[in-house]
């Protein structure tokens, strides 16, 4: 099947209900390394019920639509995709606890050209049931390399985004290296991404992977608690807004080095393990309050 530029900017998403607990907040913290020195008062905040602080990024486990780009009406070769960015923009800190709705829809669809597949832009607002208040805007940029050429019939395309500015020359103002520990994908997995391939060595070897390897959402919390620790003090309402493209993925149990370029209120960033000294996160970009 060819994907089809209307059926995909307007598909019918369905409104998801999520309540969430503090332990599943806790869980989450954990899951991104909060907690992994018992004697640093900053990360205690956010895996101890007492005065519990909320990540932030806790934002891109909720209201998650489910993998609906597997339905056959969206044409797309789903085996074939990729999570190629990932945004979040903050509107007003998360609660320790809250049942919030998340409403997904289609922002960007763009040909690439046969051969060179497709991207999907989909952005998701996380707002309190209650409420209405926005918490959170969702932006995931996904590669559809099996995809190309849709537009050929009818040469409908949105505009690429627009490509990232180019990381600093100089060395790196500030950076923090957080472990990730060997299990480290079976906790994430418990916030909401069941993909085996975080957790089968089977299907990790089948898709071409040595072990099983951790999904970039973690990855991408990871570098969002390095920056948080290292330029807001660890408080959740100073990070305003998060991007990064992931370029390559991390195993469980590396250590991910998070290094910062500061200008203002403006950060860029990027990740790489140092064991394999291999980037995994680029092109970052952080604001702070």
């Amino acid at each position: 099947m060819t994907i089809d530029y209307h059926t995909l900017r307007n598909w019918p998403f369905k409104d998801v209900e999520q309540t969430y607990t503090a332990r599943d907040a806790m869980l989450y913290s954990l899951a991104v390394g909060y907690g992994a020195n018992p004697v640093d008062s900053d990360d205690l905040a956010f895996v101890y019920e007492k005065e519990l602080r909320v990540p932030p990024t806790l934002a891109v486990v909720l209201g998650f639509p489910g993998f609906w780009a597997r339905d056959p009406r969206s044409g797309i070769d789903w085996v074939r995709l990729l999570h190629g960015e990932q945004s979040l923009v903050m509107h007003k800190p998360l609660p320790p606890a809250a049942t919030v709705i998340g409403r997904s829809r289609i922002t960007r669809v763009v040909d690439k050209g046969t051969g060179k597949g497709a991207l999907l832009e989909i952005q998701r607002s996380i707002t309190d049931k209650a409420s209405g208040e926005l918490y959170a805007t969702v932006t995931q940029l996904t590669f559809c390399r099996g995809d190309g050429g849709f537009s050929e019939n009818n040469g409908l395309s949105d505009e690429a985004p627009a490509p990232p500015p180019p990381m600093p020359e100089r060395a790196p103002d500030h950076h923090c290296d957080l472990p990730t520990r060997p299990e480290t994908a079976l906790l994430y997995r418990l916030c909401g991404d069941d993909n085996a391939l975080h957790a089968d060595p089977q299907v990790a070897r089948a898709a071409g992977f040595e072990r099983p390897i951790l999904h970039g959402l973690a990855t991408w919390g990871v570098a969002a608690h390095a920056v948080l620790k290292t330029l807001c003090a660890s408080d959740p309402q100073r990070l305003a807004a998060f991007h990064a493209r992931f370029t390559a993925p991390v195993y469980p149990g590396e250590t991910i080095r998070t290094e910062m370029w500061r200008d203002g209120n403006e950060v860029g960033f990027r990740a790489r393990v140092l064991e394999r000294d291999v980037l995994v996160l680029n092109h970052g970009r952080a604001q702070l309050r």
